[in-house]
């Protein structure tokens, strides 16, 4: 049995598969790039921070403002990874580094990471950062989602929402889901549940494999990218190409899947703060912007 688990562990451990770096340094060097990325962006756009999104002391968004008189201004809300008890918004501002000289807003969404959030309330949260984010800036020409790792599962999660209990039914053009978690049952036994305290039946309802019908309803009109790095574990890669396969073959969906050479689970994001990169491409291209 510990053999098994040592294997999953290691599977749900992105940082050991790097093959750039060992798995301490391509952590430290993931937070060092996002950290310098959102100075940059920082300093070329305009910003509002700490922007509330609800009452709670996390439910905050960070806004960067491109210097344009353009009506054609579509935003971004970009949602960070860190096995949902890592990073912040604090460090999520980098992809705004080439996107607001294309006049393109980006939103990074604050959540309450685990231990002090759960599950169920940071889906809830970036559920809500998003209606608030509509009612804010009403006059966006679209509206897309990016999402890295338990960010791209929240990204998922917000796909699959069912807006009837909301003020109103955001219309998401376009999503990026890169190097994503989308079936949380198999972290239930791993180090990632530890400060999650997930049971079977919160894994379960926070799946985004279990919610494709609910993302058809919701999502139709959606422009979906599964992004997953060459050099993601074995289980990561899995993950991306099932939910891409359950996606695809719902009638209606509009799902591409985007394999990345020579990236791993970190620079597979990281390279946003690059208006060349592939995945910014595709980002510009699918908002009219390239």
């Amino acid at each position: 049995m510990s053999r098994w688990k040592d294997e999953l562990e290691r599977q749900f451990s992105p940082s050991q598969w790097s093959p750039r770096m060992s798995a301490d340094d391509v952590i430290k060097s993931h937070v060092t790039a996002l950290k310098e990325g959102t100075e940059r962006a920082r300093g070329l756009a305009q910003t509002l921070l700490n922007v509330p999104y609800g009452e709670g002391e996390g439910e905050k968004l960070d806004v960067y403002v491109p210097t344009t008189t353009s009506l054609d201004v579509p935003l971004v809300i970009y949602l960070h990874g860190g096995y949902w008890q890592f990073l912040s918004k604090e460090e999520s501002g980098f992809m705004a580094v080439p996107l607001v000289h294309k006049g393109v807003v980006v939103v990074a969404v604050g959540y309450d990471i685990a231990p002090k959030g759960n599950m169920d309330v940071m889906v809830s949260q970036v559920r809500r950062s998003v209606v608030s984010v509509i009612q804010q800036y009403s006059h966006i020409s679209g509206l897309y989602l990016c999402g890295h790792s338990a960010g791209a599962h929240l990204a998922a999660m917000i796909l699959s929402t069912d807006w009837s209990q909301y003020s109103v039914t955001p219309q998401i053009k376009g999503a990026f889901l890169v190097s994503g978690i989308y079936d949380l049952l198999p972290i239930l036994s791993t180090y990632v549940n530890e400060p999650l305290k997930m049971t079977e039946e919160v894994a379960l309802r926070n799946s985004p494999s279990q919610l494709v019908p609910q993302l058809k309803l919701s999502s139709s009109d959606c422009d979906i990218v599964v992004a997953v790095a060459q050099n993601d574990s074995p289980e990561f890669r899995k993950q991306s190409e099932d939910y891409y396969k359950a996606l695809e073959s719902t009638e209606g969906l509009k799902v591409t899947l985007e394999d990345v050479p020579n990236t791993d689970h970190f620079n597979i994001i990281e390279q946003l703060v690059d208006g060349d990169y592939h995945l910014t491409q595709l980002l510009l291209k699918m908002m009219g912007k390239s």
